[in-house]
């Protein structure tokens, strides 16, 4: 089974002859981080927990609606972006328009960092903000803070590309494409052992050798999770004839629970 087999059978059991009531019935009985979208024979229906720990966005298409996780899922489609579904709002969309509940009281704001670290795309709004030079930002802010002599900054790819943009303005290091990510290897850091984590790894990256040889190099990433990827590039660069390698990770690290 799996959650949202768990979440859709608690929904088909709820109590009440309306949508207000079975959706407000779910959502006091689940704890978590949740952003359900399903589809009924009237209608199409969302919630978000009352934390809001994942994002969940409402967008008009022509005389409909669009429900997505992130705003560029909406520019994909033409559609436009309207708000986002607060936390602790449930959503029931029928041929008479969005009908808003909020059925669970909204708790303290828990969204996840990490969506604005990694999670999220670039091209994604959150909290009217949009994320590209939000990363940007925060490379620019590493290298105020942790400056180096270096010829060139490497972002590692996609996700610390806006970063390492930021932190080649911000220190005046030309910015270059040093690797080169195979796009057919998905996340390694939720791979199940660390071998697979390993693999993945190189599989993911090709370092351009010609480009970094002989080279000081900053390398920026967005974060660290198990520790996987930063010594696995560090060594690829070292590989590829890199005469100093300095990591810089966008991510502070987090000491205690």
């Amino acid at each position: 089974s799996s959650d949202t087999e768990i979440i859709a059978n608690l929904m088909a059991s709820a109590p009440g002859t309306t949508w207000e009531r079975r959706l407000g019935y779910v959502m006091r009985r689940i704890q978590g981080a949740y952003c359900v979208v399903g589809l009924t024979p009237a209608g199409l229906l969302a919630m978000r927990d009352p934390y809001g720990i994942r994002p969940l966005c409402l967008g008009s298409l022509n005389s409909g609606w669009v429900v997505a996780s992130e705003t560029c899922a909406l520019d994909h489609l033409g559609a436009t972006f309207v708000r986002e579904v607060e936390p602790g709002e449930a959503l029931y969309i029928d041929e008479n328009g969005v009908n808003s509940y909020k059925p669970v009281r909204r708790q303290r704001d828990a969204l996840c960092i990490f969506e604005y670290i990694y999670f999220s795309r670039p091209d994604s709004i959150l909290r009217d903000k949009l994320l590209y030079p939000v990363r940007m930002a925060m490379g620019a802010e590493l290298a105020r803070q942790y400056p180096v002599e270096a010829d060139l900054v490497i972002g590692v790819p996609d996700s610390a590309i806006p970063a390492a943009i930021g932190y080649s303005h911000e220190s005046g290091i030309p910015y270059a494409e040093g690797l080169v990510k195979n796009r057919y290897v998905g996340r390694t850091f939720i791979q199940p052992d660390q071998r697979l984590r390993d693999v993945g790894v190189y599989l993911k990256f090709n370092p351009l050798r010609e480009l970094l040889e002989g080279q000081r190099l900053v390398v920026v990433d967005d974060s660290i999770v198990r520790g996987t990827t930063t010594p696995r590039v560090v060594e690829m660069m070292r590989r590829a004839g890199a005469r100093e390698v300095h990591m810089r990770i966008t991510a502070p690290p987090i000491r205690d629970p």
